[in-house]
């Protein structure tokens, strides 16, 4: 429960860093970004409308799982996401093999005991992304895409079962099977568009619309800009 707490409020913190030793060297340092907030409907008046165009897509033009946010670990992004969203922690073995453990995977509302019973969600799927701008990004914008631990809604631990039936669909289409993990979903949803600047077509917008207006319209959504 303690790390699935320091994921959720991770985005939110300063990272702390060591004392600049001269004023110019403390000028020269980059600002640390500043978290967003607002209303899940001013949040869904920010995302642009265009058209998708998915020419040219392929999984592979998304490296993962890369070494993740420790490289010294010996575990991949895969790994570090399900010790963070672990609310019972598992046992890490050599080579990070992970035993045990107690993760809930929020769209269904199951409880799972094996690590290999989930999957690692992008919340914005990969084709998704593509469609919707990241098509024009470098390779390596697309790999810190695909590995972001900046924010944690970007990427969760869910059963496999949910994460299949999702696929590349937007909320047009597919939402989480549980009720109670809608406007949650919904709000991330907008809050991993607006953190990486893509885009909504007419029929996504439209049903970000009917929960923002509707039963989600008291959701907080919440969001970095991506660097």
């Amino acid at each position: 429960m303690i790390k699935n707490l320091a994921r959720t409020f991770g985005a939110l913190s300063l990272a702390l860093v060591p004392l600049l030793s001269s004023p110019a060297a403390q000028a020269a340092a980059p600002a640390a970004s500043v978290a967003e907030v607002t209303t899940l409907a001013d949040a869904v008046g920010l995302v642009p409308v265009t058209e998708e165009d998915r020419t040219g897509y392929t999984r592979t033009k998304f490296k993962h799982w890369n070494s993740g946010d420790d490289a010294g670990d010996g575990c991949n992004t895969r790994a570090e996401v399900l010790l963070a969203e672990a609310v019972v922690a598992p046992t890490v073995e050599a080579g990070c093999k992970l035993t045990g453990g107690t993760w809930i995977s929020y769209y269904d509302g199951q409880e799972v005991t094996s690590a290999g019973s989930l999957d690692i969600d992008h919340m914005v799927p990969l084709a998704e992304a593509w469609d919707s701008g990241a098509s024009t990004w470098t390779a390596a914008r697309r790999e810190a895409y695909a590995n972001d631990q900046g924010a944690d809604v970007s990427l969760v631990a869910v059963t496999a079962r949910t994460n299949r039936s999702k696929s590349d669909q937007d909320p047009a289409d597919w939402m989480p099977p549980a009720p109670q993990a809608q406007c949650r979903y919904v709000g991330e949803w907008v809050a991993t568009k607006l953190r990486w600047g893509l885009t909504a077509d007419d029929r996504e917008l439209e049903a970000l619309k009917v929960y923002s207006e509707g039963p989600c319209e008291d959701t907080i959504v919440r969001y970095t800009p991506a660097a």
